[in-house]
């Protein structure tokens, strides 16, 4: 939370920070291979933010991935023609400017268009220093949801094997990795792992350190649903503000501001007391000018300012006749040559000239020349006068006293007055009065402020209450008494030993608290539990993942390699300590059995049938 107030805008006033991404520089290359192994590459595929680095062996490994992005891009208007191309990542810079062009591979938490994770794993390759033009000599160790679909991982496995040509793959689980990292080396642990994240949250039980996926529960509520319901309570609580309440400004609240109540209604009946409101409301600065067009003019000032734009209007008429005279002078210059043509006795070019004009006779030509001619020298004598009455004006003006008369327009300069009639509005002159006495109507920081009170704890309270938002499903609380009474009692008991918390949705001040406040309450009376926070509820899913391919880069039984591939189907999955459960589907060979049983069927009629003619 960000504890330093805005310097010169009262207490408890924060700034947005509108963080924009750098751009990610193209490291050089990592580390080819480790002995005669290479070297593992690990991404953790999230569906908010995708983050790559190198599995180096050794006492030092490295301090986090070197790469982090959002999982987002953007495709250019140029595309393959030649424009700019797709945008990926942090190279989109802001992304408020291209939220409406923003593309994700994913559907929920899962990867579902291919050529939008193609170019998330091109831009993760690039700037690791890995070239993928011919092949990614490196094996790799990908995060995947729970309970993938095969269709999907069948997808992720034809692009890695098939486009990047690797020699190897393990699947994993973000939130068993996260697992995995924070408990002891090679011990065999049970436990209850809750991780909520940008679009969904998970409870998994792990007994014996493997994943019991026929009792794992979703909900389909995260960080994105968090945001876009602050957006929408913020909004109407400032409709002035609609454009300025963005999702990115809605986001960095959550990740700053919010809180997770221990109780939810006792914190609201807090909410009420105007003391507890006022020492603990959060009010936004959003970015406004200070400038009030007007409202510390003097006199003087204003007088020079209808000066200015009197002259300006007077230039735009002067341009304006100049070009109705250039056109009306070519103009006559045609009519003048058709009238020469005449007089030279060239009838059939004259005819056809008349004919041009949309006109009948000489005699209606010479009346066209002459009010023609009579227009160009009256305009003529016009821009003459505008010119003098300009330079007497630069000459002669006096500010004290000046004289509008002389600067006046006639009707015929001033065709559009209704449109600069609240500039020359009539005043009376005032009497100069002192700058400070001067003061805003209101005070423009307040106005352009966003007082964020019971919003704090209404937005990521959703996934302990998802009917908030109107969703009907379960919150957090009745999930996790839904998947323990699965179970027996001594199960139960050796669950709530260990209830894991993981995920960037898990990182609210008070969400340790009000987990185990939810399982006293559901729990019988002095039984105990234990609820551990990951140690870095982001990172540690990429941790885990590296820890893992470390200690498992020569066990060739956890890893998919091209041949597993090309003789059991990109659907397949090796299964390991940190992995989904692989449930294959039959259904080509059924259909195939069928066919072949409707054909045997089809064949014995037909012979019996010969039988019966015989007969």
């Amino acid at each position: 939370m960000a504890a330093a107030t805005a310097a010169g805008l009262g207490t408890n006033v924060f700034l947005f920070r509108d963080a924009r991404a750098a751009p990610d520089p193209v490291l050089e290359a990592g580390p080819v291979a480790h002995g005669s192994l290479p070297v593992p590459l690990v991404l953790d595929n999230g569906s908010f933010q995708a983050r790559a680095g190198w599995a180096c062996p050794g006492p030092d490994p490295g301090p986090e991935p070197r790469l982090q992005f959002r999982a987002v891009c953007a495709r250019g208007r140029g595309g393959a023609r030649g424009g700019a191309g797709p945008q990926v990542g942090n190279a989109l810079g802001s992304l408020e400017p291209l939220r409406w062009m923003l593309r994700s591979p994913f559907d929920r938490n899962v990867p579902v268009n291919l050529e939008l994770q193609e170019l998330l794993l091109d831009y993760s390759f690039q700037h690791l220093g890995v070239s993928s033009q011919g092949c990614v000599d490196h094996p790799i160790v990908l995060t995947e949801a729970v309970c993938t679909p095969l269709y999907s991982r069948q997808m992720m496995s034809e692009l890695l094997f098939e486009c990047y040509g690797i020699p190897k793959v393990a699947y994993g689980i973000d939130s068993l990795f996260s697992f995995y990292h924070n408990n002891p080396k090679n011990m065999i642990s049970s436990g209850l792992i809750i991780s909520s994240g940008y679009q969904c949250t998970h409870i998994l039980p792990i007994l014996e350190g493997r994943l019991d996926a026929r009792n794992c529960k979703r909900i389909n509520l995260g960080g994105s649903q968090a945001a876009g319901y602050l957006q929408r309570l913020l909004q109407l609580k400032y409709p002035g503000h609609l454009a300025a309440i963005t999702l990115s400004r809605m986001e960095e609240i959550l990740h700053e501001h919010s809180y997770i109540a221990e109780d939810y209604v006792e914190e609201l009946q807090k909410w009420r007391c105007p003391d507890y409101y006022e020492n603990n409301v959060h009010k936004m600065q959003l970015p406004f000018s200070s400038k009030l067009l007007g409202s510390t003019l003097t006199s003087e000032e204003k007088q020079e300012r209808r000066q200015q734009q009197l002259r300006r209007l007077q230039e735009l008429n002067a341009r304006r006749r100049e070009e109705k005279l250039q056109l009306d002078q070519e103009r006559l210059d045609r009519l003048l040559y058709v009238q020469e043509l005449l007089e030279d006795g060239q009838m059939d070019q004259f005819h056809k000239a008349l004919i041009e004009l949309n006109m009948d006779s000489p005699e209606e030509l010479q009346s066209y020349i002459q009010k023609l001619s009579a227009a160009v020298e009256q305009a003529k004598q016009k821009i003459l006068q505008a010119e003098v009455s300009l330079e007497v004006d630069v000459v002669d003006s006096k500010p004290e006293t000046p004289d509008l008369e002389q600067l006046e327009p006639s009707l015929e300069d001033v065709e559009n007055i209704n449109d600069f009639e609240p500039l020359f509005s009539e005043e009376t002159p005032e009497v100069e009065k002192p700058v400070a006495t001067v003061q805003p109507v209101f005070n423009l920081a307040a106005y352009h402020q966003l007082f964020v009170g019971t919003e704090r704890i209404r937005a990521p309270e959703i996934i302990f209450q998802p009917s908030l938002i109107g969703e009907e499903q379960a919150g957090i609380a009745e999930t996790l008494q839904y998947i323990l009474d699965r179970y027996p009692k001594d199960v139960q008991e050796l669950l709530v030993q260990n209830v894991f918390l993981t995920g960037g949705n898990m990182m609210y001040p008070g969400m340790k608290v009000r987990i185990e406040k939810e399982l006293l309450e559901m729990r019988p009376f002095q039984s105990s539990f234990q609820v551990q926070l990951a140690s870095n509820p982001v990172l540690d899913a990429w941790y885990g993942a590296r820890d893992w391919a470390l200690d498992h880069l020569d066990n060739e039984d956890v890893w998919i390699t091209r041949k597993d591939y090309e003789e059991k189907g990109g659907g397949y999955l090796r299964e390991h300590c940190a992995s989904n459960v692989y449930v294959p589907i039959h259904l080509p060979r059924q259909a195939a059995r069928s066919a072949e049983a409707q054909a045997s069927g089809k064949g014995s009629g037909a012979s019996g049938g010969g039988a019966s003619e015989q007969a």
